[in-house]
C-alpha cells in the first residue's frame, strides 16, 4: 500500500509542476511570435534541453534501447555516442547560428516558411507543410509506445487512462504556455531525465553483480545467428553495417527535423549558442549514451522475455521490473518526460505549420493574429486527439500499418528537408528545383518502403537503412540538381545573405597615415 502510494504521490508531484509551468508562462504566449518561438528570447538552458527532450523520447528508452541493445549487445552504445556528437554537437555548431540568423532575418518562424522565403516559392512552403502533417502525425502517436507496458507494471491500470491522462496534461501546458511552457517544463523533465537513467543503469548493473561481472555475464551470451564469439560485448557488435544505419538515422536525423532545428529559431542569442552546444552535448551523451548502454545488457534478461511472442518493448520493462518501488516510479516519471517533452514539441511544431503555412493566405486569406492564436489551439486539441485515437487503436488491434508509418517517419522528413535546409543556409546557388528533387525523392523512397518493400535490395527494407539513404542521397542530389538548373534572381539571394555580413568600425590613428599639411 506505501509503495503505491509512493507512486502516485511522486506522479502527483510531477503532474502539477507541469501545469503550474504551463500557467505561470501564460503571458509568454499573447501573440503568434510568443506562442510559437518564446518571443525568440529563450537561454542557452532551457534551448539545450528543449532540443536534448525532443530528441530522446519513450520510442527512445523503451523501443530503440530494447532493440537495438538486443541486436548489437554492447555496440549500441555508438547510436548514443552518435546522437550526442552528430546529432547534436555538430548540429549546434554547423546549423545554430546561421539558422539563428537567417531565420530572424527572413522572419520566419517554421521550416516550411524558411523556404518559402528562402527559395521565393508558395509551393514549396505548401509541399513541406504537407510532409510535415503527414510524417509527424504517426510519429505524435508513437511517443505513447512502451509506456503500456511500464504502467501496467507499475501500477496494473489499463493503457488508454495512460495516455489519455498524459496528453490532457501536455495539451493544456501547451495550449496556456506555448514554446516558453514546453521549454520551461523540457528543462524540468530534462533533469528528471538525466538523474533517472544514471539511477536506472546503476541499479541494473548491481543487480547483475556490478559492471564486471554483468560484462562477464554478457560475453558468455551465445546467438545461433551469430558466428562471432562474445559478439555482445564486442567493440562493433555483430552486424556493424546495420548499426552504422542506426547511427546516422538517428544522429544525422536531427539535422533536417522541424521540430528539432526550430529550437534554434527561438534562441536568445548567437551567444548563448555556445554555451548551448556544451550542455546539448553533454545532456544526449548521459541520456542517449546511457539508454543505449543500458539496452545492451538485455540478453541478460532473456530467460524473462520471448522477444520472438512478446517483441522488442518487453525487453526494458523486464530490466526495470527487479528493482525498488521508489525507483520504477522514477522510471515512470522518465519516461512520461521524455514522451510528454517530446509530444509538446510536436503537436507545437504540427500546429504552427499548418496554420501559418497552410490556412493563412491559402484558405483565410486576411487572418488577424488573434485569429492565428485561436486556430493554433484548437490544432494542438486535434492533433493530440488524433495520436490518442491513433496509439489506443494500434495498440487494440492488430493493425501494423501506423507503427510501420512511424518508422518511416524519420527517414521521410529528414530526408526530404536536411539538404535543402542546410545548403540553403551556406550555400547561394541552390535551386528551387533541386529542393522539390530532394521532398520528392525521399517522400516517394520511404513510402515505397512501407508500401512495397519487396522492390528495395535487402540492405535497403529496412526503414532505417532506407532513411539513412535518403539523407545521404539529398546531400548528393540537392547540388547536382542545383548546377544542373537555372540560378535564382542574384539581388534576391545576395540580400539574404547579407545578414551574415557585420559592419566592423575600427579606429585609424593618424601615424600610419600621411601627415596633414
Amino acid at each position: 500500500m506505501f509503495d503505491m502510494m509512493l507512486k502516485i504521490g511522486m506522479l502527483l508531484v510531477f503532474f502539477g509542476s507541469m501545469l503550474l509551468i504551463g500557467w505561470h508562462c501564460r503571458r509568454h504566449a499573447t501573440d503568434v511570435n510568443g506562442f510559437v518561438l518564446g518571443n525568440r528570447n529563450v537561454g542557452p538552458w532551457l534551448t539545450a534541453f528543449a532540443y536534448g527532450t525532443s530528441y530522446f523520447s519513450a520510442v527512445v528508452f523503451v523501443g530503440y534501447a530494447g532493440q537495438f541493445g538486443w541486436k548489437y549487445g554492447l555496440a549500441a552504445t555508438w547510436a548514443g555516442i552518435g546522437n550526442a556528437f552528430l546529432g547534436s554537437l555538430l548540429a549546434w555548431v554547423v546549423l545554430g547560428r546561421r539558422t539563428r540568423v537567417m531565420t530572424q532575418h527572413l522572419n520566419s518562424a517554421t521550416m516550411p516558411e524558411f523556404f518559402g522565403k528562402r527559395y521565393l516559392s508558395r509551393p514549396l512552403k505548401l509541399a513541406a507543410s504537407a510532409i510535415i502533417f503527414i510524417f509527424l502525425i504517426p510519429y505524435t502517436a508513437s511517443l505513447y509506445n512502451g509506456l503500456s507496458r511500464l504502467f501496467a507494471m507499475a501500477f496494473d491500470i489499463d493503457y488508454s487512462v495512460c495516455v489519455v491522462v498524459m496528453a490532457v496534461l501536455t495539451g493544456i501546458y501547451v495550449i496556456a504556455g506555448g514554446y516558453m511552457a514546453t521549454a520551461m517544463n523540457d528543462f524540468v523533465q530534462g533533469l528528471v531525465m538525466l538523474v533517472g537513467i544514471v539511477a536506472v543503469i546503476a541499479a541494473v548493473l548491481n543487480n547483475n553483480g556490478g559492471f564486471m561481472e554483468a560484462i562477464t555475464t554478457l560475453s558468455h551470451v551465445e546467438d545461433p545467428a551469430v558466428e562471432m564469439s562474445g559478439a555482445f560485448t564486442s567493440f562493433f557488435g555483430p552486424d556493424p553495417i546495420n548499426l552504422l544505419g542506426v547511427v546516422i538515422l538517428t544522429s544525422l536525423g536531427t539535422w533536417g527535423l522541424p521540430q528539432m532545428v526550430q529550437k534554434f529559431y527561438a534562441i536568445k542569442s548567437e551567444q548563448a549558442i555556445n554555451k548551448g552546444t556544451v550542455i546539448s552535448t553533454v545532456f544526449a551523451l548521459v541520456v542517449a549514451g546511457g539508454c543505449y548502454f543500458l539496452g545492451g545488457f538485455g540478453r541478460l534478461y532473456s530467460a524473462e522475455v520471448d522477444v520472438a511472442t512478446q517483441g522488442y518493448d518487453a525487453i526494458i520493462p523486464a530490466m526495470l521490473s527487479h528493482l525498488s518501488p521508489f525507483l520504477i516510479a522514477v522510471v515512470v516519471i522518465l519516461v512520461l518526460s521524455a514522451s510528454m517533452s517530446t509530444l509538446s514539441s510536436l503537436v507545437l511544431t504540427s500546429s504552427s505549420t499548418l496554420t501559418l503555412d497552410f490556412i493563412k493566405g491559402t484558405i483565410v486569406k486576411d487572418m488577424k493574429e488573434k485569429q492565428q492564436l485561436i486556430v493554433m489551439r484548437a490544432l494542438v486539441v486535434v492533433f493530440i486527439l488524433i495520436s490518442v485515437v491513433l496509439a489506443i487503436v494500434q495498440y487494440r488491434s492488430s493493425i501494423t500499418f501506423i507503427a510501420q508509418l512511424m518508422g518511416v517517419s524519420w527517414g521521410a522528413l529528414a530526408g526530404a528537408f536536411l539538404a535543402p535546409f542546410l545548403y540553403g543556409l551556406y550555400w547561394k546557388r541552390t535551386t528551387p528545383a533541386a529542393v522539390w528533387a530532394s521532398f520528392i525523392f525521399s517522400t516517394v523512397v520511404m513510402l515505397a518502403n512501407i508500401l512495397v518493400p519487396q522492390i528495395f535490395p535487402a540492405l535497403l527494407r529496412s526503414p532505417i537503412n532506407a532513411g539513412a539513404m535518403c539523407m545521404i542521397a539529398g546531400l548528393i542530389l540537392v547540388p547536382v540538381v542545383s548546377l544542373m538548373t537555372p540560378r535564382m534572381n542574384a539581388l534576391h539571394v545576395d540580400s539574404i545573405f547579407a545578414c551574415y555580413d557585420r559592419q566592423v568600425t575600427v579606429t585609424v590613428k593618424d601615424s600610419i597615415g600621411e601627415k596633414a599639411n
